[in-house]
């Protein structure tokens, strides 16, 4: 009996759909749908025949290296406390609990790094990220990740929000906004994320499959570099020799390149790529664009290598920055600040910011022209201060160096003002 017959016998004939709940958590899954197996695998069969899941979208190159770009550049950016005062000052504020969390130690057993690049590399494969937000007399002291398939989020009648946690020993933890720190992306629904690996799987399916399929031409054999041709019928003696010929030549590395013997005339015609040949290999590169359109990451940081590094790479990199990080890195501010400081501290202008300056920093000439000019070379007055710049490109500050420079261009001489004369002085007309 199949399992589907197994499942229809079990809740009834009649019974359309079975809910398959973790605690108080489930979804709705109808046994006469197709994918019904595909769905208790956590993904969806495509129309190339692949069951795409989250992981299985990983076995994809392109896709691995779209997730593993952003999500190590999430990692890798400081996220420090700031605040911003009444006057417009930034200050960081290293004494902060959440600035220790996120710049040193988020849990007891991740590094920022590690913690930052998970929950990136959840939202981007997933729906959503959940991390659990430890409070310890007002403070935040903890960051602890959640399996993003042990959380339901449920919206009350009244509006308010409840995360509902499936515990691995089997109960049910239900924490409130203000306890989850929730990543999620572009959302119809307002709760939950949209998964590029779900509503992109039509492209990593297909990219999934030409990838197959290139590995079974090289597992079946089927590429062909050459033939022989003999202007006579081969002997079977000939023929033996030439089959054992050509397999000493397949036996092992070092035995490449080794020359063939061949024997009654034979000669070797080379066999050039049929149009299938290179139809396969398009579809191949144009599945790499999908993707990158499906992550929002530029081609050429994909090691698509069609376009040669220059300023129109660096412009690209400056691109994927502005419009693929920037909006993640404003999740990231806005969920830390709703869930791990007070609406005191945010009143009073506490924030998280991300530096995204540490991606767009030029070569070493851009950024030396930069701190020349903004220093006050060239004849114009500086808006940086010396210590300003070593801080920015990682020097220590030096006595004296918080006094912004003085205007290099002499001022225009200011003409006195002008004196009125006495008009007693003044000459008297005669009578």
């Amino acid at each position: 009996m199949s399992a589907l017959g197994w499942l229809r016998g079990m809740f009834g004939a009649g019974t359309a759909s079975v809910r398959a709940s973790a605690g108080d958590g489930g979804v709705e899954i109808d046994i006469s749908d197709p994918n019904f197996a595909a769905q208790l695998r956590g993904g969806a069969e495509t129309e190339s025949g692949v069951v795409m899941t989250p992981l299985a979208a990983l076995r994809v190159s392109a896709a691995f290296r779209c997730i593993d770009l952003i999500s190590s550049a999430v990692g890798r950016l400081p996220a420090p406390v700031i605040r911003v005062l009444a006057d417009g000052t930034l200050t960081t504020e290293v004494n902060h609990p959440l600035y220790w969390v996120l710049m040193h130690e988020p849990n007891g057993w991740q590094t920022p790094f590690e913690f930052k690049s998970t929950m990136q590399a959840r939202a981007l494969l997933y729906e959503n990220a959940f991390a659990l937000a430890v409070w310890s007399m007002g403070r935040v002291i903890r960051l602890i990740p959640l399996d993003p398939h042990r959380v339901r989020v449920e919206q009350m009648p009244d509006y308010s929000v409840r995360y509902h946690y499936s515990r691995p020993d089997g109960g049910v933890a239900i924490f409130t906004p203000q306890e989850i720190l929730h990543l999620r992306g572009t959302s119809v629904d307002g709760l939950n994320g949209l998964s590029r690996t779900r509503y992109a799987k039509e492209a990593l399916g297909l990219a999934l499959k030409a990838e197959q399929a290139a590995a079974n031409l090289f597992k079946n054999g089927q590429i062909t570099p050459g033939a022989f041709q003999f202007p006579e019928h081969l002997s079977p003696e000939a023929y033996q020799r030439l089959q054992e010929g050509m397999a000493s030549r397949r036996a092992g590395g070092e035995n490449a390149g080794r020359h063939l013997i061949l024997e009654e005339g034979g000669t070797v015609a080379a066999i050039s790529s049929s149009a299938v040949d290179n139809q396969h290999l398009e579809t191949r590169q144009y599945q790499v664009e999908e993707v990158a359109r499906a992550f929002g990451v530029p081609r050429p940081l994909l090691m698509v290598d069609e376009t040669s590094w220059g300023s129109g790479i660096e412009q690209l990199a400056t691109m994927f920055v502005r419009f693929g990080l920037a909006p993640w890195f404003t999740v990231w501010e806005e969920a830390l600040a709703r869930c791990a400081l007070t609406r005191e501290e945010r009143r009073a202008g506490y924030r998280v910011d991300f530096d995204e300056q540490e991606l767009l920093r030029g070569s070493m000439k851009d950024q030396a022209d930069f701190f020349s000019k903004a220093l006050g070379a060239g004849g114009r007055g500086g808006w940086l201060t010396k210590n300003e710049a070593r801080r920015a490109t990682g020097f220590s500050p030096l006595p004296g160096g918080d006094d912004l420079p003085s205007d290099a261009m002499p001022s225009a001489p200011v003409p006195p003002p002008a004196t009125q004369e006495d008009p007693s002085n003044e000459p008297q007309n005669p009578a």
